[in-house]
């Protein structure tokens, strides 16, 4: 059995008061019984109740961290950067991956709030919009724009679009295909916009399809390519996708990038160590993490942000496939 409050104040014969004052720091105490309240807490593996510790002081140290799912690299790094930021600040992060359900958005907001989390950080397209501000926390999203009046932190996915699009023109493709994500995703519609107006300029166009960009449809893929005999160019919205058609136009006795040009999206710590190596738009999606948490820290505190939009630079990474 986990030992108790009442537990901690007996060992050191003390009154229950005593040990609260001890755990949040509050109230007077001597030394002496400080330090040795402090000695039995760490002896018995005490743990206090975070909740009701929060109920208390209106003060819970918890964020919380929705993502759609947590086995794509991008959510790794970025659930690693809102940790790491959170932690230096005294925060503990309460995360769930919601696979873009509506009804796991709402019970998870029930959880949020019986746990009386202090902010959220949102990364997924979340449909639950009313619900999540009858919450009544700071909020801030990633990588999404949920309404205008919401903070967000996203990269710069038009510029990311037209550095694609200048690469593979530059290496001289001329009949060339995108492989994105589901249309209606900002990030989609944002890359396809910057990639699209890029070639208009230059006289070209593309051939697009939309895919998953956690399990693409690799059969699907590979019709494609081989319905596409003349195809010199291919961007992919994540560096899943480009691992995916690597393999792929591998398999079919194709070099890259003498016959194929090939750039992915977010540069993933696996991109440089394929073969070939993957050229691949870099989003700094550790910093998006950190900065998302500063963002929530000030909005926790009342401060005011500098811009409700906040957008970070994206570059190419040159590499092997193009």
């Amino acid at each position: 059995m986990k030992p108790t409050i009442r537990d901690v104040a007996k060992k050191a014969n003390v009154s229950v008061s005593t040990v609260s004052r001890v755990i949040n720091k509050k109230g007077y105490v001597h030394e002496q019984t400080k330090v040795l309240v402090e000695k039995i807490i760490e002896d018995m593996g005490f743990i206090p109740n975070q909740l009701a510790r929060s109920l208390t002081n209106r003060s819970s140290k918890i964020v919380g961290v929705i993502v759609p799912h947590i086995g794509h690299s991008f959510y790794g790094e970025l659930l690693e950067g809102i940790e790491v930021q959170a932690s230096i600040y005294g925060y503990k992060i309460m995360f769930c991956h919601t696979q873009d359900d509506p009804k796991r958005e709402l019970e998870y907001l029930q959880f949020f709030e019986q746990y009386n989390i202090e902010g959220l950080i949102i990364a997924s397209n979340f449909t639950n919009t009313e619900k999540l501000l009858e919450l009544n926390i700071p909020v801030i999203t990633v990588d999404h724009i949920l309404d205008e009046t919401i903070p967000s932190i996203t990269s710069n996915n038009i510029r990311g679009g037209q550095l694609a699009a200048k690469k593979l023109i530059e290496d001289g493709c001329k009949n060339i295909l995108v492989f994105r994500g589901p249309s209606f995703l900002l990030t989609t519609h944002e890359r396809t916009s910057g990639f699209l107006t890029e070639l208009k300029s230059h006289g070209l166009h593309a051939d697009i399809y939309d895919m998953d960009l956690i399990n693409p449809d690799i059969f699907m893929i590979s019709e494609i390519i081989q319905s596409k005999q003349n195809v010199d160019g291919i961007f992919c919205f994540s560096d899943t996708l480009a691992f995916v058609v690597v393999n792929l136009l591998k398999e079919k006795g194709l070099h890259i990038p003498n016959d194929i040009k090939i750039i992915g999206y977010d540069n993933t710590p696996h991109a440089r160590w394929m073969s070939p190596s993957i050229t691949t738009i870099h989003q700094s999606i550790n910093f998006m993490g950190k900065q998302s948490f500063n963002l929530l820290n000030k909005l926790i505190h009342g401060v005011e942000l500098d811009t409700l939009h906040d957008i970070i630079d994206v570059h190419l990474v040159e590499r092997e496939t193009a």
